[in-house]
């Protein structure tokens, strides 16, 4: 270890990994300091990657040159395409992840990586002078760097909830990070206090399968990665298994509700609305007469079952009841009981869309302290904290994702303009151009930006190139490849329920056709053996077919709103000075300070009369 680097950062989780990752890839002397090296990158929720929208992010980082899609390619139990019976806009990627392996394959990638140093110690606080930061100091020793990302996770000022028990602990029984929250206040930083929580875990020999419903697999060919070539068949897939809470659950967690950390007042912090304790859905949702689980294998070294969706902050009594409780759980063997963990983060008002803290140029913040909760979130954010904090200290122009390039830019605009008063989880309904942001287009959208920041090596820039070139070649001959009454593909048509074609159409038109498919009508196509593509490459180029007239309408949309990202707005305006504004809006410009009129008019509380008064303002020449 040195005393001088570029960039330190601070925390080895899904954030802190791919932003040492960046920063290190990029030339620059990076230090990663970790409470725990053995705990860098671990899971200590559920251990899946992806989901809905969630799964997009994964392929959005490997497109930009992270690394969390390429390691779970590699340690994965099971498999699964989310949402097929729905358009390809909201269809995505969940891999059931194995908890041991991943973490240690990703240590693996971190300490083999050149420019990249890891600490084992526990910052304390930030150096500073008046707004410059200078580096960090741990209990022992002050270490000096040119920028500073903060990616704490859940872990500044934790403490575990239990039913009215609080203990100051981290995540999975590890110890917390206490004194960087005080020295960030002392400078003037806001802090908020957020909670989420995590479930049972359960020994697998305990378990009556029989009362169960097995889930499978259902993805052998596709992965996170556009770099992945080797696949697990769904035959050797761990499978998942499906139960239900029972009458009995209910009314056991009812007559236990004022014992629970949450409904006893134990608890400060607000937790996820998306992702709620079992005892907040018996409560919000007194209706349901059940709430589905899961059983998940956490790895194929232990015999650990994460019960997923039975979260709770109740006594370890009442959680033996309820898991007790539970269809082939009767005699179950709980290894971890479940708790609520809360923790400090950072008001979303304090960092801009780089991920910057506004009052101190130089320090950035990424993952769960951004007000944000899931890997995926964590490591896209990680992700663009590292890149931004590697061109702030080379005085380059900083990167920042708009709405219809990808979900990460849809996650960093929302938590600037929108705020996030409860841990911030991704949607799929929180973007409004899905058919753009598809999970198969990802490396089309951003590959480029992957290459531009030295993230994607030569090699695999010219391999997208030529499949680019390829999609373009394989479009043109749909286009000019016409098939009529005599054509063999009538055979296909006709399985399909369509009748004879009766007068020449065009592949392109074929292909546009509800069912017929991009791999049954290549073997009609007179195509040169260089014009293959891999599973996924095809179904990319078939949606972007399909889907033609959808996609060329959600771009326009996006082109016309634009024009709105590219009128600029300084920092330095000092809106509660410009007359015409509403009190409101004044107050949330000021705390938000938009780069562009765009962002302004996103923002909650700034309404069309105010945007038409600050284009006013810049109509009339002033400076705003």
């Amino acid at each position: 270890m040195q005393k001088n680097y570029d960039v330190i950062v601070v925390g080895g989780g899904h954030a802190g990994s791919e932003a040492a990752l960046a920063c290190a890839h990029r030339g620059d002397k990076t230090l990663l300091i970790s409470l725990n090296i053995k705990m860098i990158a671990n899971m200590p929720c559920n251990p899946s990657i992806g989901g809905s929208a969630k799964g997009i992010v994964v392929r959005e980082v490997d497109a930009l040159g992270g690394f969390m899609g390429k390691v779970c390619d590699s340690e994965y139990l099971q498999m699964k395409m989310l949402n097929t019976k729905k358009g390809p806009g909201v269809q995505c990627l969940r891999a059931q992840a194995d908890k041991k392996r991943y973490p240690h394959h990703m240590q693996e990638v971190l300490l083999n990586t050149p420019n990249l140093d890891i600490l084992e110690d526990e910052v304390k606080g930030i150096l500073y002078e008046g707004n410059k930061i200078l580096g960090v100091y741990t209990p022992d020793k002050k270490i000096y760097s040119k920028a500073v990302i903060l990616t704490t996770g859940t872990y500044m000022n934790s403490d575990i909830l239990r039913g009215h028990t609080k203990i100051s602990e981290g995540p999975d029984g590890e110890k917390p990070s206490i004194g960087l929250s005080d020295c960030l206040r002392e400078m003037g930083i806001k802090l908020q206090r957020l909670k989420t929580g995590t479930p049972q875990r359960i020994a697998k020999e305990s378990i009556d399968y029989s009362q169960t419903e097995v889930q499978y697999g259902n993805v052998e060919d596709q992965a996170f990665s556009y770099e992945t070539h080797s696949f697990i068949k769904i035959k050797d897939q761990i499978p998942c298994y499906l139960i239900y809470t029972t009458p009995e659950t209910h009314e056991i967690i009812r007559a236990h509700l004022g014992e629970s950390a949450m409904y006893g007042g134990m608890v400060e912090g607000v937790g996820p609305r998306y992702c709620p304790s079992i005892e907040d859905k018996i409560v919000r949702f007194s209706d349901k007469p059940r709430h589905q689980l899961f059983l998940e294998p956490e790895s194929y070294d232990t015999n650990s079952i994460y019960l997923q969706g039975f979260s709770t902050s109740m006594p370890e009594y009442v959680q033996d009841l309820m898991v007790h409780s539970l269809p082939g759980l009767q005699n179950a063997k709980i290894l971890k009981y479940a708790y609520a963990i809360e923790y400090d983060a950072l008001e979303t008002e304090e960092f801009d869309s780089t991920l910057m803290v506004k009052k101190y140029p130089g320090l950035f913040i990424g993952g769960q302290i951004c007000g944000t909760s899931g890997y995926e979130e964590a490591a896209g954010l990680g992700l663009m904290a590292g890149i931004n904090a590697s061109l702030y200290i080379k005085n380059e122009e900083p990167f920042i994702l708009k709405r219809d390039e990808a979900y990460i830019g849809v996650m960093i605009d929302d938590l600037i303009t929108k705020g996030a008063k409860e841990p911030y989880r991704l949607l799929s309904s929180r973007a409004e151009y899905r058919l753009l942001l598809r999970s198969d287009n990802a490396d089309l959208r951003l590959t480029e930006y992957g290459y531009k920041y030295g993230l994607i090596g030569k090699e695999r820039y010219t391999n997208f190139l030529e499949k680019k070139a390829k999609f373009e070649r394989i479009s043109k001959i749909l286009e000019e490849t016409y098939f009529g009454a005599t054509s063999k593909v009538n055979d296909y048509l006709i399985k399909l329920g369509y009748e004879k074609l009766t007068y020449g159409v065009n592949g392109k038109d074929l292909l546009k056709r509800n069912g017929v498919a991009y791999s049954e009508l290549k073997n009609y196509l007179n195509l040169d053996e260089n014009l293959s593509l891999d599973t996924l490459s095809e179904f990319e180029l078939e949606v972007s077919i399909k889907y033609e007239g959808y996609i060329e309408s959600e771009r326009k949309e996006a082109q016309k709103f634009r024009k709105l990202e590219d009128i600029k707005l300084s920092k330095e305006t000092d809106y509660s000075l410009m007359d015409g504004l509403r009190l409101e809006a004044r107050q949330k410009l000021n705390a938000v300070k938009p780069l562009t009129i765009g962002q302004a008019s996103r923002i909650s509380g700034v309404n069309p009369s105010d945007i038409s008064i600050l284009v006013m303002n810049l109509k009339k020449g002033k400076k705003i």
